[in-house]
């Protein structure tokens, strides 16, 4: 694709990024027809293709208004296109840098800054644990459309074992998850303990910066991975810890890139790069030792499971035949399902600001997961997870949580 940006932006970081991305690109088309919003809206605009020429007339000079906005926020980030993509586009780096300039250019409603402002403080806040104790509480007096963004509430099970073993391992304290799904942390921590890896939390960390980014505070997200940079580093650098282990894909993908987003920041390049280099998603660490936690495992497992891939774990990180493959050796009857590489709409706070989109997005992957009649719906992100048992009674859960349950740590129930 041939480019001309215009003067106040060609010369610049973003400038010369954004050009470099926009020349890979032969306007095939591939992308669209994986595309969830394109399926669902079938608008060219709403596509990834689309979304390039968009952006790539923004950058040559052309008035930007609130069309190109709206069809930027309709983007849920899923990154699908990049793994369709045959010319290796780097769409999600391409829609960060177009959506920042959107948002320079263009003024929002009032309602629509006041949604995306109290999503941005109070998902990170102490006081979201609060705010969700209390909606779990009147949980059944709550509209259906409410309860179902509030998951019912599950402890975190057992007592934590103590830091034991020679090799050690940071885990990201961060911002939602402890509140809403307090027993994935907890499961974490007792399974790999069983494979004799200890877990420690960097409890000065918190919410990884995903969310503000992507709701226009990439400014405030920065500081936010500053933050945890300086939580874990002393342990880093130390030589204490050997990774950085995930079980959140989503934050597991935004930390990943921390040496991306921090990569002119003078104070703090090397270090998010070293950070980025650290990270491990549990099942890459769990990996090499399934076959034999499989071993214990015989028989405690579910007879039916179907496995939904978060976005953020197989088209930002490619960890899915990974994944999948440790679940197998592990024992998990994974069963097959129709469109398993899209997006379920959830998105981070896509699920609130899209409800229409996402919504429609939840009840295609629900029908083809109903399909394979799953007796647990596995997945690896607690947003992806939230928003699909909104929407089904089949249970979905992480899988660490069936692991650490069939080695007899179950939670008991509240």
């Amino acid at each position: 694709m041939q480019t001309q940006l215009s003067d106040w932006i060609k010369d610049t970081p973003d400038g010369k990024e954004a050009d470099a991305i926009l020349r890979t690109c032969v306007h095939c088309g591939f992308c669209n027809a994986t595309c969830p919003t394109y399926q669902v809206l079938g608008d060219e605009l709403d596509g990834p293709r689309g979304r390039i020429y968009l952006i790539k007339q923004m950058l040559e000079g052309n008035e930007v208004g609130a069309s190109t906005q709206e069809h930027l926020d309709r983007c849920l980030t899923c990154r699908n296109c990049e793994t369709t993509c045959p010319s290796g586009v780097q769409y999600g780096k391409l829609i960060d840098i177009g959506r920042k300039i959107v948002d320079e250019r263009v003024e929002r409603t009032p309602a629509d800054r006041f949604k995306r402002r109290l999503l941005q403080e109070g998902l990170g806040s102490s006081w979201f644990g609060v705010a969700m104790r209390i909606g779990q509480a009147v949980r059944p007096l709550l509209p259906p459309a409410w309860a179902a963004k509030v998951p019912a509430r599950r402890g975190p099970g057992t007592a934590q074992p103590a830091a034991r073993h020679e090799r050690r391992m940071l885990m990201l304290a961060g911002c939602v998850q402890p509140s809403m799904m307090p027993g994935i942390d907890a499961a974490t921590v007792r399974v790999l303990d069983a494979i004799g890896i200890s877990v420690q939390a960097a409890h000065n960390s918190g919410c990884c910066g995903a969310m503000r980014f992507h709701l226009d505070d990439q400014g405030g997200a920065r500081q936010q991975m500053r933050a945890n940079i300086d939580a874990w580093w002393p342990a880093i650098e130390s030589g204490q810890v050997e990774a950085l282990v995930m079980n959140a894909s989503g934050c597991g993908a935004t930390v990943r890139e921390y040496g991306h987003h921090l990569r002119d920041d003078p104070d703090y390049a090397a270090k998010a790069g070293r950070i980025s280099e650290l990270v491990r998603d549990v099942a890459e660490i769990l990996a090499p030792q399934a076959l034999a936690l499989g071993k214990r495992l015989q028989g405690k497992l579910p007879s039916r499971t179907a496995f939904h891939p978060p976005c953020t774990l197989q088209h930002w990180q490619n960890l899915r035949p990974l994944t999948e493959a440790m679940l197998r050796d592990l024992g998990f009857d994974l069963q097959p399902f129709a469109d398993s590489h899209l997006c379920c709409g959830s998105a981070g706070a896509y699920s609130v600001l899209q409800p229409r989109i996402s919504g429609e997005l939840r009840q295609r992957k629900l029908a083809a997961l109903e399909q394979a009649r799953p007796d647990v719906i596995l997945s690896s992100n607690m947003a992806c997870m939230a928003h699909l048992q909104g929407g089904t009674a089949t249970p979905v859960q992480h899988w660490i949580e069936i692991v650490d349950q069939a080695l007899g740590a179950e939670a008991p129930a509240i």
